[in-house]
């Protein structure tokens, strides 16, 4: 895995050598800068783990450099103040500027040393923290009985020990980017980031600055690609990117390094890369959609996930495995499974995947009092139960629809349930959704808050 990258910045070149030496025999790799300006180009240059930043400088001081970058987009990392004049009040300030923590001159190597390990600790636990709330909070372990899975895992194992990209291919719903996390995490480069871009969630006019990051003024705003330097990029359906940022992506892996919007020149970039698709890419390239040569360059090692009909051996384990976590997620009463049930569900088509399984199982939980699941309970929330004792079947009877209500209030319900369902399909996307639906975006955003909807509250498609 690459080094976690320090940058010294200190106007005493004594403390810059040793520090330097003491820091690399640890293993780090680390840069230094004399100044605040060198600072500032020290950090454009390559985005830092972490800055050891001298209070006492001639040309600007450390507080005031602190002030700048957490007022120009944020810190870019931790940061950790030195001082041999330092106050209390220097220390309160340095803190409330966002400084990670405050270490007195002469330096303790000791005590340096396992400050940085904390600081470089603190970051990729606060990474990670991001990571979960953007996700479902999901276990990575895959249930593994049946046989496609226990194939799909074996590749998995050998492809974590390597660090070529991996396209993975597979239906929607299947869990993509939980397979990537697992490769990530099993990986020499676990300790580092793992970075998600799902193009169909960001804003076409954005989406250059959110990958590549920008420059102005003298403003550092790192961008997605850049933040995952050292860990691993994850592309989520790239069939979705636009031809200008097939182009900027496969420039920028070609010659492992990107330009910001804005600057006037190239930073090294360092990561793996694992796409995941849904759609048929091959067709893609051939109808002249998708990039031939960023095809080639993320399909080094395809990996293809099973659809959940061609693994039903794991239905069984899988409705044991979500019952438990949402029992104990969400602190809801443990349910089992009987055989005629898990018999019935082996015998379902599954169009959504484990995703739809995963939802199954959450609402059985929620809706149920019994200490066992019932085929009747299963049949409606399938929505394959008749709506009445006379009625024709009501395909969407899982939805809930009072018919005895009056029509605008069934509408309203409808609809909710309706966008609801498109929004999962969608994987969270509303650029997605509006073309799905066949809405502008604005009167769509507008539905949504009506309807009480919140699109970031809905997992985004794997």
């Amino acid at each position: 895995m690459p080094s976690a990258r320090i940058l010294i910045v200190d106007d005493e070149p004594d403390i810059r050598s040793t520090v330097k030496e003491i820091l690399e025999d640890e293993g780090y790799a680390v840069s230094v800068a004399e100044s605040a300006a060198a600072a500032r180009e020290a950090r454009r240059g390559e985005r830092p783990d972490v800055v050891l930043l001298d209070i006492w400088m001639p040309d600007l001081d450390g507080i005031s450099l602190l002030r700048e970058w957490n007022e120009r987009g944020g810190l870019p990392c931790p940061i950790i103040m030195m001082s041999g004049h330092g106050t209390i009040e220097t220390a309160i300030e340095a803190t409330r500027l966002g400084a990670y923590d405050f270490v007195e001159k002469p330096l303790s190597l000791a005590k340096l040393l396992l400050t940085v390990e904390r600081a470089l600790e603190a970051s990729r636990l606060r990474r990670e923290n991001e990571g979960l709330r953007s996700q479902l909070a999901m276990p990575l372990d895959p249930v593994v009985t049946s046989r496609a899975m226990q194939s799909l895992k074996a590749q998995m194992e050998k492809l974590s020990a390597h660090d070529a990209w991996i396209l993975v291919r597979g239906e929607r719903g299947t869990d993509k980017e939980a397979l990537a996390r697992w490769l990530h995490e099993k990986s020499g480069r676990g300790n580092g980031p793992f970075v998600t871009v799902a193009p169909g969630s960001i804003a076409r006019d954005h989406a250059a600055r959110a990958l590549f990051g920008s420059e102005d003024n003298g403003s550092v705003q790192y961008g997605l690609i850049e933040q995952a330097n050292g860990g691993t990029l994850y592309l989520d359906e790239v069939a979705d990117l636009d031809p200008e940022l097939q182009l900027r992506l496969s420039s920028a892996f070609s010659r492992r390094g990107l330009i910001r919007c804005g600057a006037p020149d190239a930073v090294p970039i360092d990561l793996r890369v694992i796409a995941a698709t849904a759609q048929d890419l091959d067709a893609a390239v051939q109808a002249g959609r998708f990039r031939e040569e960023l095809y080639y360059q993320l399909n080094v090692v395809p990996l293809q996930v099973p659809a959940l009909r061609e693994r039903i051996e794991d239905i069984p384990e899988l409705l044991r495995y979500y019952a438990d976590f949402f029992a104990n997620r969400d602190k809801l009463p443990y349910r089992q499974f009987p055989v005629a049930v898990q018999n019935r569900l082996r015998n379902y088509p599954w169009p959504g995947n484990l995703r739809e399984l995963r939802n199954l199982v959450q609402r059985l939980l929620i809706l149920g009092t019994a200490a066992e699941v019932t085929i009747e309970e299963v049949e409606l929330a399938l929505g394959t139960v008749a709506a009445t004792a006379s009625g024709p079947p009501l395909q969407n009877a899982a939805l809930g629809i009072d018919f005895s209500q009056p029509l605008r209030e069934a509408r309203e319900q409808f609809e909710r349930a309706y966008l609801l369902h498109q929004l999962n399909e969608a994987g969270g996307s509303v650029g997605k959704l509006a073309k799905m639906v066949g809405m502008e975006r604005t009167h769509l955003y507008r539905k949504l808050k009506d309807l009480g909807v919140d699109p970031k509250a809905v997992g985004r498609e794997d």
